[in-house]
């Protein structure tokens, strides 16, 4: 069954995550993406992950594609305006990339050329929306596609510790009736506050995936409490990064404790390693996944 299946059936779904080289050299991304070849039902491929250059999701979806995965092909727009996040959507299709994750992006300052001129020409909604409508057989102004339209499984983000709530919820809303199917979630640290969140979405019969970010150490969990809004590293989690000796095998613990908690309120696990791809299977032994 496929992910798009899966999703569309209410199964439970195991996603990963694998960011792009920062050049041409693919085979050790390949090398990753075997070792959960069997274990993961999709695996996302990041579009310029904090706004650093790299080799792109759509040439990366389409290699995992040919060795027989199912990518998620992240699309932002950041930086392409609305001619280029078309053509780019319409070639995923061309090369049988049948998943889409629609993201704003994060803005180019936070990332290795910062005075690169941002486009943000349509936002995450907006984005959905042309989605929808090339998938109808039309572009976004209404002009007929040649052939037949494009399919796609398509999903969007949520920040379920985002305070104030409210937006959160009435963007999840507003990207629903545009079309998204499936949400993943940013990084979730503290149980009770996805369980808030849950309870306060329930109206939106929709699959979350739960995401997972792999700790690497305490401060980076530091830097995320103080910089990354809408995530909440608990102080016991920094402690046991702060006093141990193998941060991997913490790392993993950790993991795998969220994950057995979050594995019965969600329909999904979304694992984002952020460069240690080569620890998830280790992640789902010790998940039972």
């Amino acid at each position: 069954m496929s992910f798009a299946e899966k999703i569309r059936s209410g199964s439970f779904v195991l996603t990963s995550e694998i960011g792009p080289p920062k050049g041409i050299e693919t085979a050790r991304l390949l090398e990753d993406a075997e070792l959960i070849r069997t274990r993961v039902d999709a695996i996302n491929v990041t579009d310029l992950q904090s706004s650093v250059m790299r080799l792109g999701s759509l040439a990366v979806s389409s290699l995992l594609k040919l060795k027989g995965f199912d990518p998620v092909f992240q699309v932002t727009c950041r930086d392409r305006n609305r001619l280029a996040l078309q053509s780019d959507i319409l070639s995923a299709a061309a090369l049988g990339i049948n998943n889409i994750l629609a993201l704003t992006g994060d803005y180019p300052t936070l990332g290795d050329h910062p005075e690169a001129k941002p486009v943000f020409d349509l936002d995450s909604v907006q984005l959905l929306e042309v989605i929808r409508m090339l998938q109808s057989g039309a572009d976004m102004k209404g002009n007929k596609l040649d052939g037949a339209a494009p399919k796609f499984c398509v999903g969007a983000v949520v920040n379920p510790g985002a305070d104030p709530l409210e937006p959160q919820i009435m963007k999840m809303e507003k990207k629903i009736a545009a079309g998204a199917e499936f949400f993943q979630t940013q990084a979730i640290y503290d149980v009770k506050i996805f369980e808030n969140f849950l309870s306060r979405t329930k109206h939106l019969k929709v699959p979350i995936l739960a995401g997972i970010v792999l700790l690497k150490s305490a401060g980076m969990a530091k830097f995320m409490n103080k910089n990354v809004a809408g995530v909440t590293v608990p102080e016991d989690l920094i402690k046991e990064m702060e006093t141990t000796k193998d941060k991997v095998a913490v790392s993993v613990d950790i993991a795998a404790r969220l994950i057995k908690q979050l594995r019965p309120m969600s329909q999904g696990i979304h694992i984002m390693p952020i460069g240690w791809d080569k620890v998830v299977p280790r992640v789902l032994d010790a998940s039972g996944l």
